[in-house]
């Protein structure tokens, strides 16, 4: 099984693989064939016929060709590599084809065809603050990209799927598809490659493997091994049918797994072997272990059925739980499902998971609705995921900030569902608006602006989205569309989403909305260069936080960005005394996401004074802390500054490929949204200097040595720097700067 999450590294993101594969060399032979020659290549098969296993076998076989070509070549050439000029298209080399990598999307979980884009964005790390639609980010990612994309649980989408598969195919003449559903995409030049069950003898080793899994003690010989080898016969030889059975060895023997069998498939078929087509033999099996597990186990299956992807033992506690299901018999339950096969034990950042798969989840989400309980549970689940997206909003701000985003990242898919239950019912649409609201601190914080501004326009905009009945959900949704699109650059958007904050904050008398829609104004003002209205505003917000009792990395980030527009105005001691403060309240809260903001404006105000080792050392943990948190707009600024601190400290060279690394990232952030005198002054002032120095045709080298770089390599590179041997840049040092606007705007094309 695969294990989450996923290891995203510069060249992909595939899991690790945690059970043996086991046979399919014929397949994988034929398959890795397939890819020789097409772009697109699309494996089918009924479920749980092993589709996304040999895919991810394959993907596997792929990268790990590509990566020993690679090794080779760089053993027999210098170690600086250049890429290799053109599109190779099917034909070429392995490590010429994937030498940007190959990639994973699984896709099961995605139901809006609105986040299908994201959902590919997301799996090859793309991060986009722009307002950009997510069709148009990845189409200009891939379009001179090299690489392998994976496509895994599509059929819901398979329309959207082809449709986009398509255009990026087009866009991207490097760019290659692996696909694995249970029907072919329809497009042109796509080579598809019909999955049929394992072998005999591969099914038999395959039950055996599973079921010493389940039970080390197992071991079958003589008659066990003919029982189990005509078990795998009845069984049509389907992996999970064959998974599902080796959880019954536990407690069945061999025989009596047969026997058991027989008499299911014989009322079904009266007795003809074969008489069951192989996606009716599936079903078959998964009935037969629903037949087998105890009431009790059998409503919990689906209940569970509700659950989009992982789920914690809390949430199935909750949700599944009630007076015909003890909450302290759930664990229990659960531990019998699991050695049953019928549920998957996970280990993911915010702890052990359950994953049901999707074949088994969507028998129990029929029996369900069977029950009549569907609605009933689904509100249920909403309600689970509200509280959850509620507690981890207070618990932002605290030292557990980092376990936050990555719980909120891991629940993501249930997040989603909880929000599309919420606009299915019209009379519940301000709980929709305050769970998009809630959730600011993921959108803002951890880089997910783009499916932020999806939700909360959905709740906003629906029928019945301007109700008053709940007066403050919609002003929080409100503030935090504010919030968002101003970070996105889309200063329209921003301000009527504010104004109708602040309006509707007076109508009501709510001060804690109205300190919001004042500052997230000045936030506007701030990067849309009116440094002197910035102040005004952001000042009284502070007071008007004040005033209200409200204290939390909101509040702290207003002091920020005021301490931000005194800087640049040129008040230094202003601006250290207030993100002084807020770095101070920050370490004691253990808060670190605005603590990085703190840091930046410290650095700026020690590289003003001519402090390159203390600026650098701001920068460093700045730097570190917004990688963590995947947002990208605090690490270009960051870089930036940085380099403008590497050029001051006399190596040009090394700050012109922090200024390249750079360069990429502000396609994702925007240009709109920080393109000012005073945000862009330390990019304009480390190029003038770096290119003096240098001379124009050195400094573009090597920014393009740094642009060739992936995140995490930039990041690395920056951490590392305070241990820097600076490369001779062929003349002597390089002035410490003073960062201003006037300086480096005259140079500002």
């Amino acid at each position: 099984m695969r294990q989450r999450p996923l290891r995203r590294t510069a060249r992909g993101n595939l899991p690790s693989e945690l059970s043996g594969f086991i046979g399919r060399g014929a397949e994988l032979a034929e398959l890795g064939g397939l890819l020789e020659v097409s772009r697109l290549v699309t494996v089918t098969g009924v479920g749980g016929v092993g589709k996304s296993r040999l895919v991810l076998a394959a993907a596997r076989s792929a990268a790990g060709e590509a990566r020993e070509a690679r090794e080779a070549r760089e053993a027999r050439e210098a170690p600086k590599a250049h890429g290799v000029p053109g599109a190779p298209g099917a034909h070429a080399p392995a490590e010429e084809r994937y030498c940007d990598g190959v990639w994973l999307a699984e896709l099961a979980c995605v139901r809006d065809p609105a986040l299908l884009e994201l959902a590919l964005s997301e799996a090859l790390g793309l991060t986009d603050h722009t307002t950009r639609p997510p069709r148009t980010v990845l189409a200009e990612h891939l379009a001179d990209k090299r690489l392998l994309l994976v496509l895994d649980g599509f059929e819901q989408l398979v329309d959207e799927t082809a449709g986009l598969v398509r255009e990026l195919l087009l866009r991207s003449p490097g760019l290659q598809v692996l696909a694995a559903g249970r029907r072919p995409l329809g497009l042109e030049g796509e080579r598809t490659f019909p999955l049929a069950p394992p072998v005999p003898e591969e099914a038999l080793a395959l039950l055996e493997a599973r079921a010493s899994a389940a039970d080390p003690a197992f071991a079958a010989t003589g008659a066990d091994r003919a029982a189990l080898a005509e078990v795998c016969a009845r069984l049509d030889g389907i992996p999970l049918a064959l998974e599902l059975a080796a959880g019954r060895l536990r407690t069945l023997s061999p025989a009596q797994v047969l026997a058991r069998l027989e008499d299911r498939f014989g009322l079904l078929t009266g007795g003809v072997r074969g008489g069951l087509p192989r996606h009716r033999t599936l079903r078959t099996a998964i009935g037969w272990s629903h037949e087998l597990c105890t009431p009790a186990e059998r409503l919990l299956w689906a209940r569970l059925s509700v659950f989009a992807g992982q789920f914690d033992l809390d949430a199935a506690e909750y949700v599944c739980a009630g007076p015909d299901m003890p909450v302290e018999g759930v664990l229990d339950l659960v531990g019998e499902l699991l050695a049953q096969s019928l549920l998957v034990r996970e280990e993911t950042a915010a702890g052990v998971r359950f994953r049901m798969l999707e074949t088994v989840r969507l028998y129990g989400a029929g029996w369900l609705e069977s029950l009549g309980d569907a609605v009933r549970l689904r509100r249920r689940h909403r309600d689970w995921y509200m509280g959850l997206a509620t507690w981890c909003e207070l618990d932002w701000f605290s030292p557990r900030q980092h376990e936050v985003a990555a719980l909120v990242e891991t629940e993501l898919p249930n997040l989603r569902l909880a929000l599309e239950c919420c606009l299915d019912e019209p009379d519940e649409l301000h709980l929709g608006q305050y769970l998009a609201g809630t959730l600011w601190f993921y959108w803002a914080g951890c880089g997910r602006l783009t499916e932020g501004r999806h939700w909360l326009d959905r709740t906003l905009d629906q029928p019945g989205g301007q109700a008053s009945d709940y007066e403050s959900s919609r002003l929080k949704a409100l503030w935090v569309l504010g919030y968002v699109a101003a970070l996105q650059g889309d200063a329209t958007a921003s301000m009527c989403a504010l104004y109708e904050c602040r309006d509707g904050a007076a109508r009501s008398g709510s001060r804690v909305a109205a300190a919001y829609a004042v500052h997230r104004l000045g936030c506007l003002s701030l990067v849309s260069d009116d440094m002197d209205r910035a102040r005004e505003l952001l000042g009284e917000a502070l007071e008007q936080y004040r005033a209200a009792g409200e204290l939390n990395s909101n509040v702290l980030m207003c002091q920020v960005e005021l301490g931000m527009a005194l800087a640049f105005l040129g008040d230094l001691p202003g601006a250290l005394a207030l993100c002084g403060e807020v770095r101070e309240i920050c370490e004691e809260r253990g808060e670190r996401w605005t603590k990085a903001y703190a840091l930046y404006v410290l650095a700026y105000a020690a590289l003003e004074a001519g402090g390159t080792r203390e600026a650098r050392r701001l920068l460093t943990e700045c730097v570190e802390i917004n990688h963590a948190f995947n947002d990208l707009v605090g690490l270009v600024l960051a870089l930036e500054l940085l380099a403008l601190v590497t050029v001051a400290e006399g190596d040009p060279a090394e700050a012109a490929v922090l200024q390249g690394a750079a360069e990429p990232m502000w396609s994702g952030v925007g240009l709109q949204l920080f393109g000012s005198g005073y945000f862009n002054a330390p990019r304009l002032m480390c190029r003038e200097r770096a290119g003096e120095v240098l001379g124009a045709e050195r400094y573009a080298a090597y920014a393009a040595e740094g642009r060739e770089l992936c995140r995490d390599a930039v990041v690395v590179r920056a951490l590392r720097g305070a241990a820097r041997v600076p490369r001779p840049a062929g003349l002597g040092g390089v002035p410490g700067p003073r960062v201003s606007r006037s300086t480096a705007a005259a140079d500002q094309p």
